[in-house]
């Protein structure tokens, strides 16, 4: 498989900047690329300040930490994020990262050249291009409106499965009985599944699970990734985790921790003891208030988008809306007259893979104010 020229929202990133250029005086709003708007909450902020004031004292100054990150952070992610929810993982199961891109794009590094690597289509790029780089085969498994979205078992043995659930870029989700399916496929073919969870905190519906390790048997098979940045805002302080059960079938536990003691030297201080602040009583309900004024723009623009004749997936467990294209337009179609008619900008499918072909990702992380510009706009020049 031939590695594409530019990562997808660099391209992205390119035609808008020259579209600005051509124009400055177009107010030009983003709904495309999925970075946050709202501030770090409260107990976050004051938690950095905290952290960099002991920075200053020579008795409480930190350098270099833990490759597999603080005992504070890791215990707080164990206690709040698996005990909490009846999931028995241990602190030295958990690694602390700077994001779950950077993990899922690495993780790759302890297989096989000639592992076969199973993903979804459309899918997050990182997967593909990190195995892409590694010359490994890639199958993929279509996910469409037809089977709702919901990927078929591989005709073939694969390796190793990807899933992003809830899913980036559709926003569509599965259930605990949907996602037992793949674990039971992995436990059966001697395979393993990389989870990435990376907008769990997004999930409404109760029959969608938060992670993997709810379903019986995934500890034997699944590493399972986390990220900060959609949950807490964290796209700029970055920090996020990856859980490597030492059940699996293979020591990924002991070679992920060589691995990251070889490659990289860990997690800033200031970054875990500003995660660290997310799971205290102040900071989970300020970080449920942003998700929630995220999930209420999600909402807007479904029903806005609706109204207007688009057909729209996701959104509901997720801060994705997977739209389709109107009158048989291309994605990049539809990108081109959303940029250059109503000053938005939205993410081209087919960016995700061919099956995105005839879709665009909208993302809910804009200002409410700003979300309601852009609909307004979309829905007069329709």
């Amino acid at each position: 498989m031939k590695l594409s020229e530019s990562y997808l929202f660099t391209k992205i990133a390119r035609k808008v900047n020259a579209y600005k250029e051509e124009h400055p005086r177009a107010d030009v709003i983003s709904l495309g690329i999925g970075d946050v708007t709202q501030p770090l909450a409260p107990a976050v902020i004051e938690a950095l300040h905290k952290a960099t004031d002991e920075m200053a004292i020579a008795t409480t100054f930190r350098g270099y930490g833990p490759e597999r990150g603080y005992d504070f952070l890791r215990e707080a992610i164990v206690e709040n994020d698996f005990r909490s929810r009846g999931i028995d993982i241990e602190a030295d199961e958990v690694f602390v990262s700077d994001g779950a891109k950077s993990d899922t794009g690495n993780f790759q590094e302890l297989l096989s050249a000639d592992c076969v690597v199973a993903v979804t289509d459309p899918v997050y790029p990182v997967y593909i291009d990190a195995n892409t780089m590694a010359g490994r085969e890639i199958v993929k498994l279509p996910c469409t409106a037809e089977n709702d979205f919901v990927p078929e078992l591989p005709s073939k043995h694969v390796d190793v499965i990807y899933l992003c659930y809830p899913n980036n870029p559709t926003g569509t989700t599965l259930t605990k009985e949907q996602l037992k399916v793949w674990v039971d496929y992995a436990i059966r073919e001697n395979a393993l599944i990389f989870y990435d969870a990376a907008y769990e905190a997004y999930i409404q519906s109760e029959d969608v699970p938060h992670s993997i390790y709810e379903i019986p048997g995934a500890k034997q098979c699944a590493v399972e990734f986390h990220s900060y940045s959609k949950t807490a805002g964290f796209t700029g302080i970055r920090c996020g985790y990856t859980i490597v059960p030492k059940a699996l079938r293979l020591p990924l536990n002991k070679l992920w921790n060589r691995r990251q003691s070889t490659k990289f030297n860990g997690t800033s201080y200031l970054a875990q003891r500003a995660a660290e602040a997310i799971y205290t009583p102040e900071g989970k309900q300020q970080i449920k208030a942003t998700i929630a004024y995220y999930m209420e723009n999600a909402r807007m623009m479904r029903d806005a988008l609706t109204g207007m004749g688009f057909k729209v997936y996701g959104g509901k467990d997720a801060p994705y809306l997977w739209t389709q294209t109107p009158d048989s337009m291309t994605s990049w179609e539809f990108f081109d007259w959303m940029l250059h008619s109503a000053h938005v900008v939205c993410t081209p499918g087919v960016g995700f893979g061919a099956q995105g072909e005839g879709y665009v990702r909208l993302t809910a992380f804009g200002t409410h104010e700003n979300t309601e510009k852009a609909l307004r706009r979309i829905d007069s020049k329709l």
